[in-house]
């Protein structure tokens, strides 16, 4: 019963927090160079998030040929300049993924 009164709890102090902010933001203007700045976040974020695992899949940079996510990488994000789809470009990053594991680990 505790376990489910934590999440429970958290859950509710996750959007209390969420909804904090939208009402924050409903009756405050925000300045236009923080309104720039703010949409450099998501990617900035995101790059956070995959290089470590591109670059350092153990641990350890590893720019080898053995380096699945590497490749996989480098083809999503040609995918994604190209087509600017975001389907597509997961789909070619995934696909890229298993068939070069595949192929190393088969």
């Amino acid at each position: 019963m505790t376990l489910w009164l934590t999440i429970a709890l958290m859950g509710l102090v996750t959007y209390a927090l969420r909804l904090s902010f939208i009402a924050l933001l409903e009756r405050w203007e925000i300045p236009p160079l923080m309104r720039r700045s703010l949409r450099f976040v998501p990617p900035a974020v995101l790059s956070a998030i995959i290089f470590p695992e591109v670059f350092q899949p153990g641990g350890a940079p590893d720019l080898s040929a053995n380096n699945a996510r590497l490749f996989a990488g480098l083809l999503a994000a040609l995918v994604a300049w190209r087509t600017k789809n975001v389907t597509l470009t997961i789909v070619a990053g995934m696909g890229a993924l298993w068939l070069w594991q595949f192929f190393l680990n088969g």
